[in-house]
């Protein structure tokens, strides 16, 4: 049976173990610009034989109105991919892949992050008992404005063109952001989307923004070099629970099988929190998927061990313990002490509980 340091072929992707360092949002991007210091903490995570193979970026929105949280990396410009350019550089200069994680938080947004002060745009017009982050703090979710029909095709366009732009960025792929409660799950969950027109009401209509976005990317990069993150059950956000998940995203993967994607990458449970929040049968859903299985949420060294061994996963992705453990791969391999994390120091600020965590050799 396979380790979790053994290697794997995923799609277009070749990666020397099954260890994935999950999205993690930052905020340390000022302007919406990558930088040498993001480049700096990637690099320090990228080395295989000591961090991850695979490396997902935080998640990065495909056009202005995708932005919902100050200081978040953009790709929508050629200036933004030229600036990713030195992350990617840096991350394979370590032996790892990297693929850019392709956001729109939708309704989890402020007018203050927004073009012209507009609403965010989402599937409906309800606003998100959410809170975002700001210069200062966190503040409550902006009213939205539902998107008109005619919009979708532009939303549809933006996530082709980041597409493009991170192979020009030098990105192994990419992994479109269907999870947690952003735009393309506000789409998806019928405790959110309370549309009328091609795009609400049964679940063939609610999946078809995922299925679209999905084969644009597809279209533009290849399957091969294309994941998805969904969260059946996650409440992030303002998620409510769908009245049918099992349902719900079975119909997704299926419509999704002509695309071959390279991974699906699945929460289990609440992102950050419980893992049994509410019944879902991942084993089935995983079932009628042909790709990469990556799971993620809350997995210690021993239950990431035992769900490569025994098949039930062959990629499981770490999040906060990346943050405080660049040397994770090692530690996991070890079985050495984990560094504890510094909450205070998640979100914005400078190199302070960002690249300064120690590793065993300097611990």
């Amino acid at each position: 049976m396979p380790t979790l340091f053994d290697p794997i072929r995923v799609g277009e992707l070749e990666l020397a173990t099954r260890i994935v360092m999950a999205p993690l949002t930052r905020n340390r991007a000022p302007g919406q610009m990558p930088n040498a210091l993001m480049a700096q903490y990637y690099a320090q995570r990228a080395d295989p034989a000591t961090g991850a193979a695979l490396i997902v970026t935080e998640a990065t929105p495909v056009c202005p109105e995708g932005h919902g949280y100050v200081d978040t990396p953009g790709l929508h410009s050629a200036e933004q991919a030229a600036a990713w350019r030195q992350v990617t550089d840096a991350v394979h200069a370590r032996g790892a892949k990297i693929v850019v994680q392709l956001w729109h938080v939708g309704r989890v947004s402020h007018v203050s992050l927004q073009p012209g002060g507009a609403p965010p745009v989402s599937s409906t017009a309800r606003v998100a008992n959410a809170k975002t982050y700001l210069h200062g703090g966190f503040a409550p979710c902006s009213p939205p404005r539902a998107l008109a029909t005619h919009e979708i095709p532009g939303v549809v366009a933006a996530y082709r063109r980041a597409a493009r732009l991170a192979m020009d960025a030098g990105f192994d792929g990419v992994e479109v952001h269907g999870a947690n409660g952003y735009l393309i799950d506000q789409f998806l969950r019928d405790s959110i989307n309370d549309r009328s027109d091609a795009y609400g009401g049964p679940i063939a209509n609610r999946i078809r923004l995922l299925v679209e976005v999905m084969t644009a990317v597809t279209d533009e990069i290849g399957g091969g070099r294309t994941g998805l993150r969904l969260s059946p059950v996650t409440p992030s956000n303002d998620a409510g629970l769908d009245s049918d998940p099992q349902s719900l995203f079975e119909a997704a993967v299926d419509a999704l099988a002509p695309l071959e994607l390279a991974y699906l990458h699945v929460i289990e449970g609440q992102t950050g929190g419980a893992r049994d929040v509410a019944p879902f049968d991942y084993a089935a859903l995983r079932r009628r998927f042909a790709g990469a299985w990556m799971v993620n949420n809350g997995y210690t060294r021993q239950m990431a061990l035992d769900a490569v061994a025994s098949g039930a996963a062959d990629l499981v992705a770490f999040g906060r313990t990346f943050i405080a453990n660049p040397d994770l791969g090692a530690r996991l391999k070890l079985d050495a002490p984990l560094n504890a994390l510094d909450k205070a120091t998640l979100y914005g600020g400078g190199a302070a509980g960002y690249t300064d965590y120690p590793t065993l050799d300097r611990a």
